[in-house]
């Protein structure tokens, strides 16, 4: 007989068998809170699961259940209703959360130093707290805004304008409200049947079936994989000749929080892994879905698929590196390793750079994230000028950046903003996205195209606590509304690279304030939306 553990869940008491599950899985898989999520498989790296245990903030992932026999567990259902509710209106009212997955572990975290300080809740305070947390979505100074207007009235805000500005700069149908910042977005393993199977991924192509997470993990036989010390290689060598502009990049992961998941019942369709937000491009071609709706007509029964953490960065999509050589003239070669679509990326950018493609061992590539190609071409196009040209992308928004006494500046074009909240909210996630990318973010591929870092915290996402300050100014016009938030990456990512002074090679490791801060103010702004950034027609 398997021993019993008691314990108190949100003010009731619970028991369970003390078969070595986390407290996570407890609460998820047993109990049924979904409001605790999974983003990084456990290892305790994303803060995604963040409870009270006897009123302090724990990770519950890494937290065995055992531990907490006889102790008081607080989720955010478990929270005061009118606690509760004023968190999501503080978040919803900064623009503080967008496909809402992390949130909710941030909102528990942020509501327990919020218990223990008085009235005043200084920025640094919350910067520091989130340091257990990663967000990719919204760059973080949102939420730190969220903590430092927590209780002040919300203004009241049309929800279908905004969920339509947040379908624009995310790419598919987003809700906006709330309730999203308090976990209830309806991701896919949220939302599956009761006494449904699990598959995971075996590791060597196949999958194994368990009545839960647990038994699933038990049957797989695997440990999920940690950081390598292995030195970080360019994939690329740069295309020959005497280039005024040299760019290389390394492998990116998306880094999206929520991973890759699906549901199917016998006979039905499969739920969307896309949820409340888009992963960047990244999980636009998922298998899971296929593989949850083959797996449930095998064993006629519904079956919840999940990839953890380490099957995102080894099964998908990266952004593909590029090395990419331009003249004065704004001629030159983007070497970017072989991506369906990715020729016509570069072309929407300009005509003068030829494209050539590479075949080399690695992981897959998609042109689908954010920006792949048009934005490599674009950023380096922009070191043949001054830096303070707007850069337009293919679908029309027009954005520049510069760094101002410390802190990123930015205006951005996109038509009729519907909803200045979701606006600025998507444009400072794409800044830190950029800023992270260009000074930080890369993967260890090996020899044989295996990726190494197979954690969250190995991409190098910046967080909270060096993630400079945002300034974003929207040029609001009657034209019809178009993603802003794309042009807004290009522009950082150029204006980053530009302040550390133009080296070949990303990530040029981070920027220190005395270059942010050097630069001098723009000049007044031309005419937009400028039109195409063509190297022939636009470049000085």
């Amino acid at each position: 007989m398997t021993a019993a553990l008691e314990f108190t869940v949100d003010g009731r008491s619970v028991e369970v068998p003390d078969d070595g599950t986390s407290l996570m899985e407890v609460l998820r898989d047993r109990l049924g809170i979904h409001t605790v999520k999974d983003g990084c498989s456990p290892q305790g790296q994303c803060g995604c699961c963040t409870v009270w245990v006897d009123g302090k903030p724990r990770v519950s992932c890494v937290t065995p259940a055992r531990r907490v026999a006889g102790r008081e567990i607080t989720t955010l259902a478990g929270l005061p209703s009118d606690t509760c509710a004023a968190w999501g209106e503080a978040f919803c009212a900064a623009g503080a959360s967008q496909c809402g997955f992390c949130t909710p572990g941030i909102i528990m975290r942020l509501a327990g130093l919020d218990a223990r300080l008085d009235q005043d809740r200084p920025r640094s305070s919350g910067a520091t707290a989130l340091a257990a947390h990663l967000c990719r979505c919204t760059g973080w100074q949102t939420i730190l805004e969220a903590w430092e207007h927590f209780g002040a009235d919300a203004p009241g805000r049309d929800w279908a304008a905004a969920g339509r500005r947040a379908e624009i700069e995310g790419g598919v149908a987003q809700a906006v409200g709330p309730e999203v910042a308090l976990g209830e977005g309806g991701f896919a393993d949220d939302t599956g049947p009761n006494g449904a199977l699990v598959a995971l991924s075996d590791g060597r192509g196949g999958w194994v079936l368990g009545e839960t997470v647990a038994e699933a993990r038990a049957v797989a036989g695997k440990v999920q994989g940690r950081r390598t010390p292995t030195e970080l290689p360019m994939p690329l060598e740069f295309p020959e000749g005497d280039w005024a502009v040299r760019l290389r990049t390394s492998w990116v992961e998306p880094a999206y929080l929520e991973t890759d998941a699906s549901w199917c019942v016998p006979g039905g369709e499969p739920a969307s892994p896309l949820a409340n937000g888009g992963a960047f491009g990244a999980k636009l071609a998922s298998p899971l879905p296929e593989v949850a709706r083959r797996l449930a007509d095998e064993h006629g029964r519904p079956v919840r698929v999940l990839w953890s953490r380490e099957d995102c960065v080894r099964h998908g999509p990266k952004r593909p590196p590029v090395a990419i050589g331009i003249n004065a003239d704004g001629q030159g070669v983007v070497r970017v390793v072989r991506t369906p679509g990715v020729a016509d990326a570069v072309a929407s950018v300009s005509s003068a750079l030829t494209v050539e493609e590479v075949d080399i061992a690695r992981p897959p590539t998609s042109v689908a994230i954010r920006g792949a190609g048009w934005v490599e071409a674009a950023v380096a196009l922009s070191a043949l000028g001054d830096g303070f040209q707007p850069i337009t992308s293919p679908g029309r928004g027009s954005a520049r950046a510069e760094w101002n006494g410390g802190s990123l500046r930015i205006q951005v074009y996109g038509g009729e903003p519907l909803d200045e909240v979701v606006l600025r909210s998507y444009c400072i996630g794409a800044a830190h996205m950029a800023y992270s990318w260009v000074t930080s973010e890369a993967l260890t591929v090996g020899p044989d195209g295996e990726v190494h870092d197979l954690t969250i915290r190995s991409f190098g996402v910046v967080p909270a606590s060096r993630m400079p300050p945002v300034e974003v100014e929207i040029e609001a016009s009657d034209g019809p509304p178009v993603n802003c938030s794309d042009a807004v990456f290009a522009a950082v990512a150029a204006a980053t690279w530009r302040a550390a002074g133009h080296p070949p090679d990303w990530p040029t490791g981070r920027l220190d304030a005395q270059s942010r801060g050097s630069l001098s103010e723009w000049s007044a702004p031309p005419d937009w939306p400028t039109g195409r950034l063509d190297a022939q027609s636009d470049s000085p």
